[in-house]
């Protein structure tokens, strides 16, 4: 039950506070990201203080992670145990940092293919399918699919079908490995073989690795920044196992 001492605010309030229109903030409470309002003699919402700061901390927590993933995560954090909020933003930082180091490995993956690219490939150079997996550390299973989705091209044995790779078949498939590790999905990876097939080699794919790197540095400084709201939010929640 409300503090009667408590400031109240209507919901074009409490929007006009976090810059959300008052739609915005019925949806919000409807889906669980910011507690549920009492309702005034009138039947009108009234929103306390523990709501506008539920819903500075999803601003927050929006801008750093996305609206959907912060939509989602809002009602653990305002439900479960301040323990289990914590694990939960411990686990944002991880990943995060995960994303990153997996850019940073397809981005060296990448400088590996322009080096070899522009080697001299003699035919016994020429490797299966085993050993190409074996190099590039991903499944037989992963070049047939990626084969099969057009980004790769081996050659075929024509009495027996086995697949060789050549110079170009394995540039293909260190490109593609290394936009997958930096979690890109086939549609841009075989936009981005297109120019490499055309000389623009991998200038393209670095690039865009280069921008998600920057984006998950901005990503980073913007969960540092929710810090303060999530604090704020977690802060009165009791650290037990009563939610």
């Amino acid at each position: 039950m409300p503090n009667p001492q408590e400031a109240s605010f209507t919901t074009a309030q409490i929007g006009s506070r976090v810059g959300y229109s008052t739609q915005q903030v019925r949806d919000l409470e409807r889906l669980g990201v910011i507690p549920a309002a009492d309702r005034g003699a009138n039947g009108y919402r009234r929103y306390q203080e523990r709501h506008l700061v539920a819903l500075r901390a999803y601003r927050a927590l929006a801008a750093a992670i996305g609206p959907v993933p912060a939509r989602q995560l809002m009602p653990v954090l305002i439900e479960d145990t301040v323990e289990r909020a914590a694990e939960r933003i411990d686990d944002l930082h991880a990943s995060l940092a995960g994303e990153r180091s997996r850019v940073r490995e397809a981005l060296r993956g990448l400088d590996v293919a322009v080096a070899e690219s522009a080697e001299v490939f003699g035919d016994e150079d020429v490797m299966t399918i085993g050993e190409v997996a074996q190099a590039l550390d991903v499944r037989s299973s992963a070049l047939r699919h990626w084969e099969r989705e057009g980004l790769i091209h081996p050659l075929r044995t024509a009495s027996s079908g086995t697949r060789s790779y050549g110079a170009r078949a394995i540039t293909e498939a260190r490109v593609v490995a290394a936009l997958r590790a930096g979690g890109y999905g086939i549609p841009p990876i075989a936009r981005i073989l297109e120019q490499l097939r055309g000389h623009a080699l991998t200038a393209d794919a670095q690039r865009i690795l280069t921008d998600r790197l920057a984006d998950l540095t901005r990503r980073s400084v913007a969960l540092l920044g929710a810090a303060g709201a999530l604090h704020d939010l977690l802060r009165d929640a009791p650290p037990g196992d009563e939610p």
